[in-house]
């Protein structure tokens, strides 16, 4: 297989494409740090999907969003800075990153910051594209009126063919850039068939407990930037897996940070607000636990928070290979589970280690399960028949029997039971607790909260 045909196949994979080997042409975006790619990603892509932050390097992972303009639908690569030459490791990984997309695209846009001029940094980038063979647009952004394409003249000693003028932040050229785009994608060669919704899994937890190691290990590539650094993925990077045949939605999150260890940053506060959008999109949520720590106050937030949002749950007690005494902790980490997240007990408990690729892949079945127990629907005259089972167990109500008139079930994902009773006042929160704990006895629903609303029956019922 040729490379270009093996990156077209890689991509398939990760944007879940069936049309090979020409999936939706891919732009990538590269320049140095701080030259706006993320804002112009932003305007390409008509979302708020990368993060935009007048700070060096913030984007460090190569971020995919489908986007379409002008009748023709394709793909942007957003990427971290690229320093050519750097001995710093998170650097080097950022500069692989930016590398991986150039490998992929078929159209490079490489963008320069008119208000800063012509680096060295921007010479050597150029430099390293010269010998890729791929098409290369020159655009000069921070350009936000005509009297300030005089900004471009600094540039025109690259040598380069054409130069074009954009302003991300503005729109100011922007169509003219888009129209050079779309001019430089590969000729229409069918399109790829339209995916069904894929169940999503999001994968949550603190800072540093191996969320992209993990990540990686699943889709057996270096997907993500790896770095002990906490924080390393500071944004969501969505790809598609496939397992047997099936296909799932990876999301990968940044740490969800404790609010103390929280700077007062714009930053900080983006990625918490695209971890809890992350878990919102997720159908099941994998929460990723350092098993060597176990179980902290802030991996107990993490679950409510999950629970919360009525998503599927799974707990992963991560680096599991470098426990010592496993069968000791494995039953410590239980009854960890039993006192600090007995709200959450209905999720199964897996032990993995993305690093050393333990039991990874058993999270597949689990999701499929979790999926099927989601969607359960159990029917209305099966329900009340179990209401009238459990009628003698519930509380009295100033010394009067409490009875349930009609149960029945009004959604899934997650499910949801409407109790229609004569005492509704009686129903503390402990006594649903119950109920619940009926339900789950009866009908499993593993993996999955459930609702119960207890309701007044009508007068007229």
């Amino acid at each position: 297989m040729r490379r270009s045909e093996l990156f077209a196949v890689l991509l398939s994979l990760v944007l879940g494409y069936n049309s090979l080997p020409m999936p939706k042409p891919v732009i990538a975006i590269i320049g140095r740090p701080n030259v706006g790619k993320s804002t112009l990603f932003n305007r390409m892509t008509r979302t708020r999907k990368a993060i935009v932050e007048d700070i060096p390097g913030v984007t460090r992972d190569r971020l995919y969003q489908e986007a379409a303009y002008d009748d023709r639908e394709f793909v942007v690569i957003d990427t971290g800075g690229l320093f050519p030459e750097t001995d710093e490791e998170i650097l080097i990984q950022t500069r692989q990153q930016a590398m991986f997309a150039v490998e992929e695209a078929d159209v490079i846009v490489l963008l320069f910051d008119g208000k800063e001029g012509l680096t060295e940094v921007d010479r050597q980038i150029v430099d390293m594209l010269r010998p890729v063979g791929k098409k290369v647009l020159y655009v000069v952004n921070k350009i936000d009126a005509r009297n300030r394409e005089e900004r471009l003249y600094d540039f025109y000693s690259l040598g380069v063919d054409e130069l074009i003028p954009v302003s991300a932040a503005t729109g100011y050229g922007f169509e003219d850039f888009m129209e050079r785009v779309i001019e430089s994608l590969p000729e229409k060669e069918g399109s790829g068939k339209a995916e069904e919704a894929l169940p999503g899994i999001a994968i949550v937890g603190k800072p540093n407990v191996g969320k992209s190691t993990f990540v990686n290990s699943l889709l057996g590539k270096e997907r993500m930037i790896v770095s002990p650094i906490p924080g390393t993925t500071r944004d969501s990077v969505d790809s598609i897996c496939r397992y047997y045949g099936k296909e799932y939605l990876i999301i990968d999150t940044a740490g969800i940070r404790r609010k103390s260890r929280i700077a007062d940053h714009s930053v900080e506060k983006f990625m918490i607000i695209r971890a809890v959008r992350s878990i919102e999109r997720a159908d099941v949520v994998l929460l990723l636990i350092d098993a060597r720590e176990g179980i902290s106050e802030q991996d107990q937030k993490i679950a409510g928070l999950i629970s919360r949002y009525g998503k599927g749950l799974v707990l992963l007690f991560n680096k599991w290979d470098l426990v010592e005494e496993p069968e000791k902790r494995y039953r410590e980490l239980l009854n960890e589970v039993h006192w600090k997240l007995r709200f959450v007990e209905y999720a199964p408990v897996l032990t993995v280690s993305g690093l050393a690729r333990k039991r990874i892949t058993k999270v597949f079945p689990l999701v499929d399960e979790i999926m099927s127990e989601r969607r359960k629907r159990i029917p209305t005259s099966a329900l009340n028949r179990f209401a009238s089972e459990i009628t003698p167990l519930l509380p009295t109500h100033k010394g009067k029997k409490t009875k349930i008139f009609f149960m029945t079930q009004t959604g899934v994902e997650p499910p949801e039971f409407v109790l229609f009773v004569n005492h509704p006042q009686a129903f503390k929160p402990e006594h649903v607790r119950f109920i619940e704990r009926l339900i789950r006895q009866k009908y499993i629903f593993r993996g999955t909260p459930i609702r119960i609303f207890i309701r007044q029956r009508s007068k007229h019922g």
